[in-house]
């Protein structure tokens, strides 16, 4: 079984994030890998201890995302891809273009990836991918069983359970709940400095920046409205009801 895991590096989910010039400053931010991708490296490796096979993992990003390879690295996996070359990174068009060309160098049966990044929450590039690979795509998956060459998911639909049946090769994002993530041991730690991460650039992959270029652009980014204090309504309940659905209507205009 050979199976590709798509992973990124994020902010950790306890960083405070701030923001210089409507630009995320990262100077003494913690990077860690994706906790969604977390489960979609588990999932990987538990499939190839029962079955057999490798695993890749495949990245987009400056240097600082090996910090993220090394970890998958350590926690099992067997080899990587990195594309860091600043021409590859860019919005969901893009990643999915390049992603796509990497995984088609290497045979595949399975490919994983998160179900969303923590970071700008989009989960389109999967989709997109499994397009272009032309290859069935499955998300949000809390259950996963493979059989030969038939594949038998449980995805989360909305609070409510779908199984969905496909055949390999195929794409699946994990969601929390399809399994509990190991944590590296301090052997893995030690082998994954030697496993090999490859590095590649447009050029290897036959595409140009000006083919990949965004199709979205970024004009202003800002951190979320500062809550105000809460206010408690008086009177009796009629005379609350009315003050709520005023404050509803002319101040939140949510009615």
């Amino acid at each position: 079984m050979n199976i590709i895991v798509c992973i990124k590096q994020t902010f950790d989910t306890e960083a405070k994030i701030t923001l210089e010039n409507g630009v995320v400053k990262e100077d003494g931010v913690q990077f860690i890998l994706n906790p969604y991708d977390e489960y979609a490296v588990e999932e990987a490796l538990k499939i190839r201890e029962e079955q057999g096979g490798e695993v890749t993992v495949v990245t987009i990003g400056p240097v600082r995302v090996e910090e993220a390879i090394r970890t998958a690295l350590a926690l099992g996996a067997d080899e990587a891809i990195h594309i860091e070359e600043e021409a590859a990174f860019g919005d969901e068009y893009t990643i999915a273009e390049v992603l796509a060309s990497a995984i088609k160098q290497k045979p595949f049966d399975l490919i994983l990836a998160g179900n969303q990044a923590v970071d700008d929450g989009s989960g389109q590039v999967a989709v997109r991918l499994a397009q272009l690979l032309n290859i069935p795509h499955i998300s949000t998956i809390t259950k996963l069983e493979i059989s030969g060459a038939n594949v038998v998911a449980q995805r989360d639909a909305e609070g409510d359970i779908e199984i969905v049946e496909a055949t390999l090769p195929v794409l699946v994002t994990a969601q929390q709940g399809l399994n509990e993530p190991r944590y590296p041991s301090l052997i893995g730690i030690r082998k994954a400095s030697k496993k090999p991460i490859t590095k590649l650039t447009l050029g290897d992959l036959l595409l140009s920046s000006d083919a990949i270029s965004s199709k979205a652009t970024i004009l202003e980014v800002n951190l979320p409205a500062a809550k105000g204090a809460g206010r408690v309504l008086e009177g009796d309940t009629a005379t609350r009801v009315a003050e709520l659905v005023r404050e509803l209507r002319q101040t939140s205009k949510v009615l």
